[in-house]
């Protein structure tokens, strides 16, 4: 993504109105910070593990509820959090993500007269001298801004070559409001930069920047008219893709105005089938061009939601494809550097070669394992999952026996969690656009398998990079034998070393799960003294208060040692 620079604003010279606000993301947020620590870190130190996992759900559900309601009173910044975190079926569990899916069309719209008051300052005249026709009613409604249906005067139209547009029009005070947004979540940010178990996985600061950035962007309508031109010349030619014209006398940072190009939900079945087209054979389609966009071209939609693709119907006879995918809403997008572009590309064709080896040194490769982490254990769990569930669509693993999943997922989740896994500042939006992806794919055809587009499409690629293989062979040839060359010098040494009794031969796992039964039984012991001195001090109180309060303060010299032991441990 093109950098920029990072407007950060204080919280004292905001508006009131927006301090209010910030003051209420961050009382929100520490709240379920603390409940957090509590459930999550400090009762699994103590002993007391199940007491957080059997109340999980609940707890999950509930702040997933109250974030909910908090985003739709706010609007905001707040929406479009939610809408990245109902997104995240890959780590999230269903009771946020699917409470917070209904955010992307929730927002509720802005009085007309202050659209028309603000449209009009923009363009330096009355809306009526302006266009030759503007719809009151909005056609949609954004948490940013919303979009009226309009039409231009003949000389404009002649000029931009579009007649029928829809004018995008920011909401009043926006920016002040993405202003407190960002600090505050810049706030807390910074809060859970100090929770090792984050930290360990992301630069949470980092993360946010590129969530300002992203947002600066956002509401900057030349910036995504400049976006949508850059998209609609990478697909220049090609038959699957339009993209609208933006006309640009009628675009100003908080305004904008492009073609109108409404057509059918891509995710409205219904609709697909009574234009003749078949919802399956749209799905692989949509994930093409989404692959195009991630590892050829490198700038990608970074959201790519139902509301923001349509399906055009093709006039009969014209030739080409029968249809074309129409993207709009240009704000969010995404850059891939050539070099993590390189490494998703080795990612895919190992992911389509059911590689677990090749997957793993990928994924280290794109920076999303520390170069430190012994990945062992992980090759052998991704060969694993390949052979048990490579290939499988998203109607065939919903058919394998839960028990089946559930004792994988415990044998392959410990490894995960014991690696140092680290999320890089550029695939907040790349994880976004490939969620987002997936979930149109399988709600436009249930039985859609993703292999089916994945294999074709890395084998593609692969005949692209045939030169580079060619050059990582020849790379290896020469490691190999270099190796040859140092070996007898290394078996020497080897010899000598086991003459000597200085070879110590190390098995990381073992070691690691007789410390981890070590700690459990430290941190049992400590749980048993503070529940007995606990329950013993609130007993004795009932008669003797001043040794009852004594027992009862002396209870949190277990507690803290149980915790301290713990931490040790991490």
């Amino acid at each position: 993504m093109a950098s920029g620079p990072r407007r950060q604003v204080g919280p004292a010279v905001l508006p009131g109105h927006v301090r209010s606000r910030y003051r209420r993301i961050l009382r929100f947020a520490a709240r379920h910070l603390a409940a957090v620590w509590w459930y999550e870190l400090l009762l699994p130190r103590i002993g007391l593990a199940r007491v957080a996992e059997r109340t999980r759900p609940a707890r999950m559900q509930r702040f997933a509820r109250r974030f909910h309601a908090l985003a739709v009173e706010l609007g905001g910044l707040m929406i479009k959090v939610g809408q990245f975190l109902s997104s995240r079926l890959d780590v999230l569990p269903p009771e946020i993500t699917e409470e917070l899916q209904g955010l992307q069309d929730e927002v509720p719209p802005v009085a007309f007269p202050a659209i028309r008051a603000l449209a009009s300052s923009e363009l330096g005249f009355p809306l009526d001298e302006v266009f030759a026709m503007f719809e009151e009613e909005p056609l949609a409604a954004a948490s940013l801004g919303q979009a009226h249906r309009a039409r231009l005067l003949p000389a404009d139209a002649e000029v931009a070559g579009v007649k029928d547009v829809v004018v995008k029009v920011q909401r009043p005070g926006i920016e002040a409001i993405v202003a407190g947004d960002l600090a505050a979540l810049r706030k807390v940010g910074g809060w859970l930069s100090h929770f090792r178990i984050v930290a360990d996985r992301a630069d949470m600061p980092a993360l946010v920047e590129e969530f300002a950035q992203t947002s600066l962007e956002e509401i900057d309508y030349l910036h995504e008219a400049a976006s949508a031109e850059r998209f609609a010349a990478d697909f220049a030619g090609d038959v699957r893709v339009h993209v609208p014209h933006p006309a640009w006398e009628r675009c100003t940072r908080r305004v904008l105005t492009l073609e109108d190009v409404t057509a059918i939900k891509i995710t409205d079945t219904d609709a697909l089938r009574a234009a003749g087209i078949d919802p399956a054979e749209v799905a692989p389609v949509f994930a093409s061009v989404m692959f195009d966009q991630l590892f050829t071209n490198g700038f990608f939609h970074a959201d790519p939601h139902p509301g923001n693709i349509f399906v055009t119907p093709v006039q009969p006879g014209s030739g080409g494809h029968p249809w074309k995918l129409t993207f709009i809403d240009f704000g969010m997008m995404g850059e891939v550097t050539p070099s993590t572009r390189s490494g998703l590309r080795k990612l895919l064709i190992a992911a389509a070669a059911r590689d677990g080896k090749g997957l793993v040194a990928a994924i280290r490769g794109v920076g999303v394992l520390v170069p430190s982490a012994d990945t062992v254990e992980l090759e052998r769990a991704m060969t694993h999952l390949f052979a048990r569930f490579g290939g499988m669509g998203f109607a065939e693993l919903r058919e394998v026996d839960p028990r089946e999943f559930r004792d994988f997922a415990e044998e392959f989740g410990e490894v995960v969690r014991s690696l140092p896994f680290q999320l890089p500042e550029n695939f907040l939006l790349i994880i976004r656009a490939m969620s987002l992806t997936s979930g149109v794919c399988s709600s436009l055809d249930e039985r859609f398998n993703l292999w089916d587009s994945v294999e074709p499409y890395a084998a593609r690629l692969l005949r692209e990079e045939g030169g580079n293989i060619v050059q990582d062979a020849a790379r290896q040839v020469a490691g190999a034998a270099g190796l040859a060359l140092r070996l007898p010098e290394r078996v020497d040494d080897l010899i000598t070393r086991i003459g000597e009794g200085n070879v110590s031969v190390a098995n990381p796992r073992l070691e690691r799960q007789v410390a981890r039964l070590d700690r459990t039984a430290r941190r049992t012991a400590s749980a048993v003294v503070f529940s007995a001195l606990l329950i013993a001090g609130a007993v004795v109180r009932a008669d003797d208060s001043v040794l009852g309060t004594v027992m009862m303060a002396a209870s949190a010299v277990p507690l803290l040692h149980g915790a301290w032991v713990g931490r040790r441990g991490r």
